[in-house]
C-alpha cells in the first residue's frame, strides 16, 4: 500500500513555488551569461581565423590570437571591467566543461584522420621514421635540460624532473591537424615531402601522447610505482579491448547503418559519439586523461573512409567552428604575457631557440642524409617545427596538474605561436628553390 502523504499547506506551496522560479531564473541568468561568452568567444575567433588568413597563415593561429587578445593579456588589462563582465576574470565551469569536451570530439576527429597508408611505401616509412625519431628525441631533451635550469628561477616547490618532463614534452609535439592544412594550402599534400612530413608527424605525435599520458600518470601518481603498474594493466587491457571487441563493433555498425549519399544516420552518430566518451570515460579513469580516449575511439573508425568523409561535412565543421574557439579563449584566459618582466625573457628566448633548433637542425640533417638537396630539407625541418593546436593541450595539461608555473605555460604558448607562425614565411622562401610552385587555397 502506498504510503499516505499529507497534503502541503498552502504556504508551503507558496514557498515551494517561489524557490522553483528563483532556481529557473538564476538558470536563465547563467545561460544568458554563457550565451554571452560564446558569442564573443566565436565571433572574434571566425575574425581573426579570417584576417589571418588573408596574411597567408593558417586561420587556426588566428583563433589562437584571438584568445590571447581575450585574455588578461589585452582585454582584461586594458577593460578589466568588460573581461569581468564578460568572463568573470578566468573561464567558468560550463566552459571549462564544453571545451573538455570539444577536445575529446577534437581527438576523435584527428584519431580518424590519421592516414597510415603513406607508410606502405618502404622508403617513405624509413624516412618518415627516421624524421619522427629526431624530431622527438632531441626536441625532448632539449626541453628536459632547459626545465631542469630553469627549475629554481621559474618553478620553485615543483619536482625539476617532473617540471622538467612535461617542458620536454611541450618542445617535442608536432601539430598534425595545422600541419595537414599547411600541406593542402602550399599543395603539398602528395608530393614525397609532404608525405614523409604528415606521417613523420603522426608517428611524432602518437609517441608524443604516449609519453605524455605516462608523464602525467607519473606525476599524478606521486610516484607510486604500484599505482603505474595498475594503469600499465588498465591500459593494456583497453588496448586489447579496443582492438579484440570494438574494432568489430564499429565494422559491424558501420554495415548496419553505413553512411548514406555522404551523411551518417543518427543511429550511427549516437552510437560513435556514445563510443568515444565511453572510451575517453576508460582513460580518464586510468589516469591519463580523456582526450586521449577521444583519439584512441577515433582510430577505430579511420580504415572506413566513407564514414571519415561524412563526419567531416556533418559534425566535424562544428566541433572546429564551435568547440575550438571555446578551448583557445580558455586557454587564453590563462596566458597573461604582460605578466612576464626581467628575467624571463630571457628564458623566453631560450625556450624558443632551443625549440626551433632543435626541431629543425637534426630534421635538416635527416633530411640530407636521405638525398634531399638543402632546399627540400629546411622545407621539411619548418614543417615539422609547426606545434600550435597539439602544444596547447599539452600546456593545459601540465598547467592543470600544477607542474607548469603559470609565467612558463604563458612563454610555451607564445612558442607555440610562434614556431607555427613561422611555417608559412619560411616556406615562401623554400618552395622557390625547390622548384615548387604553390598555389595557395584560403580556405585551406
Amino acid at each position: 500500500m502506498a504510503a499516505y502523504r499529507a497534503p502541503r499547506s498552502r504556504a508551503s506551496r507558496k514557498w515551494d513555488d517561489g524557490d522553483v522560479i528563483n532556481t529557473v531564473h538564476q538558470t536563465e541568468d547563467l545561460l544568458s551569461s554563457i550565451l554571452i561568452e560564446l558569442i564573443v568567444m566565436i565571433g572574434a575567433a571566425r575574425i581573426m581565423n579570417t584576417a589571418l588568413r588573408r596574411f597567408g597563415q593558417p586561420g587556426v593561429i588566428g583563433e589562437i590570437i584571438a584568445g590571447l587578445l581575450l585574455g588578461p593579456s589585452l582585454l582584461g588589462h586594458f577593460f578589466p571591467r568588460f573581461a569581468q563582465f564578460l568572463f568573470g576574470g578566468e573561464a567558468s565551469i560550463p566552459i571549462t566543461i564544453i571545451s573538455q569536451i570539444g577536445l575529446v570530439l577534437l581527438m576523435f576527429q584527428i584519431g580518424m584522420d590519421f592516414e597510415f597508408a603513406h607508410l606502405r611505401d618502404s622508403r617513405n616509412a624509413r624516412g618518415a621514421i627516421a624524421v619522427a625519431l629526431v624530431s622527438i628525441s632531441v626536441p625532448f631533451a632539449s626541453g628536459l635540460g632547459i626545465g631542469h635550469a630553469s627549475a629554481h628561477a621559474l618553478a620553485p616547490g615543483i619536482d625539476p624532473w617532473v617540471y622538467g618532463l612535461f617542458v620536454g614534452v611541450g618542445l617535442a609535439i608536432t601539430a598534425v591537424p595545422i600541419l595537414g592544412r599547411i600541406l593542402r594550402e602550399y599543395g603539398l599534400s602528395r608530393t614525397r615531402i609532404g608525405v614523409i612530413a604528415i606521417t613523420a608527424a603522426a608517428v611524432n605525435d602518437v609517441a608524443g601522447w604516449i609519453l605524455l599520458a605516462g608523464v602525467s600518470a607519473f606525476a599524478a601518481s606521486r610516484f607510486s610505482l604500484d599505482r603505474i603498474a595498475w594503469q600499465v594493466a588498465g591500459l593494456g587491457l583497453l588496448l586489447a579491448a579496443l582492438w579484440f571487441a570494438l574494432r568489430p563493433l564499429v565494422s559491424w555498425l558501420l554495415r548496419v547503418m553505413p553512411p548514406r549519399q555522404g551523411a551518417i544516420p543518427p543511429n550511427l552518430m549516437a552510437a560513435s559519439v556514445t563510443l568515444c566518451f565511453s572510451v575517453a570515460i576508460c582513460t580518464y579513469k586510468l589516469g591519463i586523461f580523456a582526450i586521449f580516449g577521444g583519439f584512441a575511439a577515433g582510430l577505430l573508425f579511420h580504415r572506413h573512409e566513407a564514414y571519415v568523409r561524412a563526419w567531416r561535412h556533418q559534425a566535424g565543421q562544428f566541433v572546429t567552428v564551435f568547440f575550438l574557439p571555446v578551448f583557445f579563449t580558455y586557454t587564453g584566459l590563462r596566458t597573461n604575457v604582460l605578466g612576464l618582466g626581467g628575467s624571463d625573457f630571457w628564458w623566453l628566448a631560450a625556450i624558443l631557440a632551443a625549440s626551433i633548433v632543435s626541431k629543425m637542425l637534426p630534421v635538416f640533417w635527416t633530411g640530407r642524409a636521405m638525398g634531399f638537396g638543402s632546399a627540400e630539407s629546411w622545407t621539411l625541418g619548418a614543417l615539422m617545427n609547426t606545434r600550435a593546436l597539439m602544444e596547447l593541450i599539452v600546456l593545459n595539461i601540465g598547467y592543470d596538474l600544477g607542474f607548469l608555473p603559470q609565467r612558463v605555460f604563458t612563454m610555451l604558448v607564445i612558442m607555440a605561436v610562434v614556431t607555427t607562425v613561422m611555417t608559412g614565411p619560411l616556406l615562401t622562401l623554400s618552395l622557390p628553390r625547390m622548384g615548387h610552385v604553390a598555389v595557395r587555397d584560403l580556405d585551406a
